[in-house]
């Protein structure tokens, strides 16, 4: 008797409908796991190791949830279900709580991330192993496998990609888990369809899938307010203006301090004596130099620094390096901090260039420049416009570098050998550069790391600092190729500085002189590190 053709049956839509499930769930999965990540990267500094943490954290408990799954055998979809409105509803809200947990509890905020990880990692772990148990009823084992991965994997593409891309920056990181935790519960709902004739109590479920959607889209819509509620219980003043970026959380505050701006929760400048830092940090060099024409700023897209340039009527050209366009477009066109640094971004020798100062350096300075100061622009950024290509071999008569803190990788490649030597390059023969170098008091060995690395590439290093009461005792460090003389005059119109009392800014006491340190490079980034460390053991108390 011949044997029987077996027939091959194309897909039904309930596996279709559960395949695509699986898409959105690896999707949103993903998401949960990134927002931690990013959340306790951007409240707890040290990029690499939050990651690294979190992630190792989240996948353990993946594995847990995997194994927990053997202990699920009736009622499979009813469980997938649940499990679902639970991550939705948990994994959803998890940027918001912690942000929240931030600003009220923030003693209990590393034992809250890293249980809510944990649930969250447990409950998705959950999720494939439940819907391959109910895809098995009707497809071969070897097809059930490839195809959940298949969809599992794509999903977490998509994602990989739309979040620090599209997702964080057009909608912040609250809305972002709350969206995806809407999609959850929509998954949920479709189960709830789905398996209609095979769930018990179907009513009851539906009431808390439409529950669970009811929250999430309410506190989307409400987001502002709880980005709102955790902000001004975090900075305590009033909030003047708050935004996200794709590259930081611009916050501008106004209180007893007058205008306060932090990025990402770290204080940039107090308008009461934002003074002292701009004055300490720019003339230093500039009135060092004597007539510097050509004078580059790297960082500092408040525009303070430019503000001081401008005092000096050798001028001819400032070129301003700020990655964030949303701070060069914030200090030109709001007129309250416009009119903080004196309108300067306004000045036609300005020329702004929304580039990484890194790429800058190594490119010649030929990136595209920000729109014309004072124009206005579209929210959330600019259109660029045309820029004049500066030569491999041109040089600039003065540089003033004023980047955050080295909080992370990111940033401390901008501190490294590597960075300086390209500034070097772009220095003239009797060029100073100037870098704000955070405390010598309180992370002194970061502070001399930084002198050590200068020096490591062949140029002088000439340290110094100031009192800045926002900040503390608070560093610089001049580097240039022929050794630094003080200035005989300063410019009039200063407020903290004078010719008297600018040569005790480079004498160091005892418990800020220099120790031995080792050259930061981009392969090691010690200062990261090292800064992580210094600073961690003020913050702890």
């Amino acid at each position: 008797m011949p044997a029987r053709t077996p027939q091959v049956r194309g897909p039904q839509p309930v596996e279709i409908a559960l395949l695509a499930s699986v898409f959105v769930v690896a999707a949103c999965g993903l998401v949960y796991e990134l927002s931690a990540a990013a959340l306790s990267s951007y409240l707890l500094g040290d990029s690499v190791l939050q990651f690294s943490t979190i992630i190792g954290t989240y996948l353990f408990a993946m594995g847990v949830g995997s194994w927990l799954s053997r202990y699920f055998d009736r009622q499979l979809p009813a469980h997938f279900l649940r499990i679902e409105l639970l991550v939705a509803l948990i994994g959803g809200a998890l940027p918001a709580i912690l942000f929240l947990a931030n600003a009220y509890v923030p003693g209990a905020f590393r034992l809250l991330l890293y249980g809510l990880v944990i649930v969250v990692g447990t409950l998705v772990g959950l999720e494939i192993p439940l819907v391959m148990r109910i895809l098995k009823r009707n497809i071969v084992l070897k097809d059930l496998v490839s195809q959940v991965l298949t969809f599992d994997y794509l999903g977490a593409l998509a994602v990989s990609v739309a979040f620090p891309l599209i997702l964080v920056p057009q909608l912040g990181m609250i809305r972002t888990g709350l969206l995806f935790g809407v999609m959850n519960a929509a998954v949920a709902v479709w189960a709830l369809w789905l398996f209609r004739h095979e769930l018990r109590r179907a009513g009851a479920h539906a009431v808390a899938c439409f529950l669970t959607l009811a929250v999430l889209i309410g506190a989307f819509w409400g987001a502002d307010h709880i980005t709102t509620l955790a902000e001004d219980k975090f900075y305590q003043d009033h909030i003047v203006f708050s935004a996200s970026s794709p590259y930081q959380r611009i916050v501008v505050t106004r209180g007893a301090l007058g205008h306060r701006l932090f990025l990402n929760g770290n204080l940039q400048f107090a308008e009461r004596d934002e003074y002292r830092y701009h004055e300490a940090l720019v003339h230093p060099v500039m009135a060092a130099h004597g007539a510097p024409k050509k004078v580059a700023v790297l960082g500092g897209g408040d525009g303070m620094a430019v503000r001081e340039i401008l005092k000096y009527p050798s001028v001819e050209s400032i070129t301003l390096v700020e990655l964030d366009p949303n701070m060069t477009q914030l200090f030109t066109t709001h007129e309250t901090l416009a009119a903080l640094n004196g309108h300067a971004l306004s000045s036609p020798k300005v020329k702004v260039v929304n580039t990484d100062a890194f790429k800058w350096l190594q490119e010649g300075g030929s990136s595209a420049a920000g729109p014309p100061q004072g124009a206005s622009a579209p929210s959330g950024g600019s259109e660029p416009r045309a820029a004049g290509s500066v030569g491999a071999d041109e040089t600039f008569d003065v540089i003033v570098v004023d980047f955050p803190d080295p909080t992370n990788f990111a940033i401390g490649k901008l501190y490294t050998n590597s960075f300086y030597a390209l500034l070097d390059r772009r220095l003239s023969a009797s060029g100073y550069a100037v870098i704000q170098t955070t405390s010598p008091l309180v992370a002194r060995k970061s502070y001399w790391t930084v002198a050590t690395t200068i020096e490591s590439v062949g140029l002088k290093a000439t340290p110094y600092h100031a009192h800045v009461p926002s900040f503390g005792e608070w560093g610089y460090i001049i580097a240039s190729r022929r050794p630094y003389r003080l200035p005989d005059a300063l410019p009039g119109g200063m407020r903290f500085l004078t010719a008297s009392t600018l040569p005790l800014m480079f004498d160091f006491p005892l418990d800020m002189a220099r120790v031995p340190t080792e050259v930061n490079r981009l392969s090691n980034q010690t200062l990261v590190t090292t800064y992580e460390q210094e600073w961690g053991k003020v913050m702890a108390h």
